[in-house]
């Protein structure tokens, strides 16, 4: 294999094993469903759930993802940002082992999405604070936050579908999230110490740069008023993007996943029509409830796939919790470990080889991945195992 310089992309031989295996594979995954469901409603009830999603879900959730972006920029205007950092900087060290520049990282992370770490790691303002080992595990410290904001809303808004308040839950959950962000962001320091070591800094000492003023923000030009509709209407227009982001993972990871989870229609026979499936995974997951139930106390094998397809985006999990809710298959301890484990893994598997390439850390993609895994399993346990003490405690 072949790297293209500057770009993601690799050169393969044209032809190779893969060639010929996937589409064994391709075919032989479209015929685990077609088996049971027949081909024609294989196709019908594919589109049929890619469509209601479209209109159901992901238009519900860039309607949050618009007036999240607008709150966001509105509190990062007027200083609410800027505060929470200047809160957040004296834990950074004696909790993440990071320095106190990196709770910008979570901050912004927390009311946008993984990504957006990556805009103050270009910065040498930012990243002369680090040193070199310290630097990759950016990547798992702002992923244990991404779209965490997103994430809490929508699970708080389930509170009515639920039939009782869910704010302790996701309160609980953003605790549990915070304790696999230290696991995640901890272990991935042991791997980089051992290739980088510990002296070597990221920005020279020598290397010129322009010092930002002391305590000062930026802020945008005008009046009150003017810088209040000015960041409301660039919020939003961030949350527009936001959304448009999440309708691939929506649409087709979490297609895939309903038709694992759900059964044929209500008739016992099967359709064509959307949500349907083969009911797959709860079979497989009720085979290791033995160890699921002790660990993370699932309501039901369903639920198991909420934190499945968070490995892969953030958005499509959300959208899995409203209809287990609405099928009264989860209650507020699920709801807690969802809030947890869709926070902190937040659809690493998808953006954590992009962010270290950025990072210029290709060569510590696995280890990120593997502590970013240990990490989100250690955030569903520690809401599960929260949410059975406070409710004994209350």
């Amino acid at each position: 294999m072949q790297r293209i310089p500057g770009s993601n992309l690799s050169y393969k031989k044209e032809l190779g094993l893969e060639t010929f295996l996937f589409p064994v594979v391709f075919f032989a995954f479209f015929a685990l469903f077609a088996t049971q469901m027949g081909l024609e409603n294989t196709i019908n009830t594919m589109m049929n759930t890619a469509y209601r999603l479209l209109i159901d879900t992901v238009l519900y959730l860039t309607a949050i993802c618009v007036i999240m972006g607008a709150i966001s920029a509105l509190l990062s205007e007027f200083g609410f940002v800027s505060l929470a950092n200047r809160l957040l900087q004296p834990l950074m060290k004696p909790l993440f082992s990071m320095p106190g520049a990196a709770s910008l990282g979570v901050v912004t992370t927390f009311l946008s999405d993984n990504p957006a770490i990556l805009a103050l790691a270009e910065d040498n303002n930012f990243r002369r604070f680090f040193k070199k080992y310290q630097f990759p595990a950016l990547t798992n410290l702002g992923t244990a936050f991404g779209m965490g904001l997103i994430v809490c809303s929508y699970m708080y808004s389930l509170s009515p579908a639920m039939g009782k308040p869910l704010g302790l839950a996701v309160i609980i959950g953003i605790v549990g999230a915070v304790i696999g962000s230290l696991v995640s962001t901890r272990l991935m320091l042991t791997f980089t110490k051992k290739l980088y070591g510990t002296n070597a800094k990221m920005v020279p000492e020598c290397q010129t740069m322009e010092i930002p003023p002391l305590n000062m923000r930026p802020v945008r030009a005008g009046g009150i008023g003017r810088r209040i509709v000015g960041a409301m209407l660039d919020g939003g227009h961030s949350g527009v993007e936001m959304g448009m982001a999440i309708v691939p993972g929506v649409l087709v990871i979490c297609t895939l996943v309903m038709m694992l989870i759900n059964g044929p229609s209500e008739s016992g026979a099967y359709t064509g029509a959307a949500y349907e499936g083969i009911k797959l995974l709860p079979l497989v997951a009720s085979k290791f409830n033995f160890i699921l139930e002790p660990l993370f106390g699932f309501s039901s094998p369903e639920a198991v796939g909420i934190p499945v397809t968070a490995l892969g985006a953030a958005g499509a999990s959300l959208s899995l919790a409203e209809r287990l809710v609405k099928a009264s298959l989860v209650g507020p301890c699920d709801i807690a470990v969802f809030t947890a484990m869709c926070m902190c893994w937040s659809g690493y598997l998808s953006t954590h080889t992009s962010m270290m390439d950025s990072l210029g850390c290709k060569e510590l993609i696995g280890k990120a991945i593997f502590s970013h895994t240990i990490g989100g399993l250690c955030a569903g346990i520690a809401a599960h195992w929260i949410f059975v003490l406070v409710s004994t405690v209350l």
